[in-house]
């Protein structure tokens, strides 16, 4: 008989700022609802390990969606009048207009590189809205770890293969070579731009002062072998937050969801199990 996996996908329409975008999202399990944001030019695909991990979906609710311009989602009406830049504003409305149209009351919000960057301005602006929050491969700022990005316009150069060729330095050298693989594949579909545009805001620095991890526990893990967010980078942030909880991820790179999942559950496990912990508000749950 042959075995399905238990991830659906679904289309919904929602409403960032001024624009109606088509988005693609996934989700598995039931319970505690658990948003998961992928990096830039990457799509949902690299959180299936997760979704399809018993021990989590048990307790969760791991919802996650390919942003408008990445994987199955498309570009809104227009898009081809104007230059894609995925400002801090739109990102932050992206994700609490998904939230809000799936009715997700408090849910938990996990993120990865630029998913992790704005997981500190979830916090800093609205930790209320959530449960608790995940920041992965972050802090309040990054270095600059690659100047130019432009030779993926260059017409004897594929975008995508560039791409990939950068972000494969940021995987850990220990990570199995079958991850390793199908982590730079979605980089080498990503749409025209897309990965540029995703990093406009990375560079920015965050403000932390609004953070109140006594409402919204923080938690920040970085791969030992990050170079974009460095393990220094979170730590300093760290500890620039009181009450946020810091781990540096051994064996991991900069894509830990998806690089090593057997490796990264080793400490995903543990904090989504203090998160189940703090116990269920009213409407948590999604089925």
């Amino acid at each position: 008989m042959t075995k399905l996996e238990p991830i659906v996908g679904r289309y919904t329409t929602i409403r960032i700022l001024d624009t109606d975008c088509r988005i693609y999202f996934e989700e598995a399990g039931a319970g505690i609802p658990l948003v998961c944001l992928h990096t830039a030019g990457a799509d949902c695909r690299q959180f299936r390990h997760m979704m399809n991990d018993e021990e989590i979906t048990q307790s969760f609710c791991v919802l996650t969606f390919d942003y408008p311009w990445h994987g199955k989602s498309t570009p809104p009406v227009g898009y081809h009048k104007y230059e894609y830049k995925l400002t801090l504003e739109r990102y932050v409305e992206m994700i609490r207009a998904f939230c809000r149209a799936l009715e997700l009351d408090r849910p938990v919000a996990l993120g990865c590189s630029v998913g992790g960057h704005v997981i500190l301005e979830l916090a800093n602006s609205y930790g209320k809205e959530f449960r608790a929050l995940i920041g992965m491969e972050t802090a309040d700022s990054s270095r600059k770890y690659i100047d130019d990005l432009s030779n993926m316009y260059r017409p004897d150069v594929h975008g995508g293969e560039y791409c990939a060729a950068h972000c494969s330095g940021l995987i850990a050298p220990t990570s199995p070579d079958e991850y390793r693989h199908e982590t730079l594949w979605m980089y080498m579909q990503s749409g025209p731009g897309v990965h540029l545009g995703d990093l406009y805001s990375y560079w920015n620095r965050l403000a932390l002062d609004g953070i109140d991890t006594k409402t919204t526990p923080l938690y920040l893990l970085t791969g030992e072998y990050d170079y974009a967010y460095t393990p220094e980078d979170t730590l300093r942030a760290a500890a620039m937050i009181p009450g946020a909880k810091a781990t540096i991820m051994k064996g991991l790179g900069h894509f830990p969801m998806s690089e090593n999942p057997k490796q990264f559950r080793e400490y995903i496990l543990p904090v989504l199990q203090e998160i189940k912990q703090l116990g269920l508000p009213a409407k948590a749950t999604r089925t």
